[in-house]
């Protein structure tokens, strides 16, 4: 299996981010218009936390808060797990199945240098799967 690196560079690095005092409605439109479900947490260049669908789900609506005034740092989970570009795609499946978390950034260095989610890594997998198989059928076909 391949790393981490394989998948950024395929997707590309693109790094959505907003700051802590960003408002829920905000942080939601840009989810919106990136078509993406979870958003970078940072204060300059440091890693804070990361702002999911989830959290909207679970910390604004059941709790009756309103989005235009809550900041995201209110619902954030702050200081989110994070890989390396490095690690195995087995090992972030691994992690993330186990953690709960559908989103890992990738940092290095104290740098982001993106973000990658399941959708991606079983897109990965599954692309894996069938260059195998490709394979296997020409072998056993020559």
């Amino acid at each position: 299996m391949k790393t981490v690196r394989h998948i950024l560079q395929q997707k590309g690095a693109a790094v959505y981010a907003v700051n802590q005092s960003t408002s829920v409605f905000d942080a939601l439109q840009l989810m919106m218009e990136k078509n993406i479900s979870a958003l970078l947490i940072m204060e300059q260049e440091a890693l804070v936390g990361i702002f999911t669908e989830r959290d909207y789900a679970r910390k604004i609506i059941l709790h009756g808060k309103s989005s235009r005034e809550t900041p995201v740092q209110l619902v954030m989970t702050p200081d989110p797990r994070t890989i390396t570009s490095d690690e195995k795609v087995e090992y972030c499946m691994e992690l993330m199945t186990n953690k709960h978390v559908r989103h890992l950034p990738v940092v290095e260095n104290g740098r982001v240098l993106g973000m990658i989610s399941i959708g991606d890594l079983v897109k990965h997998i599954i692309e894996d799967q069938k260059q195998t198989i490709d394979q296997l059928q020409n072998y056993i076909s020559s």
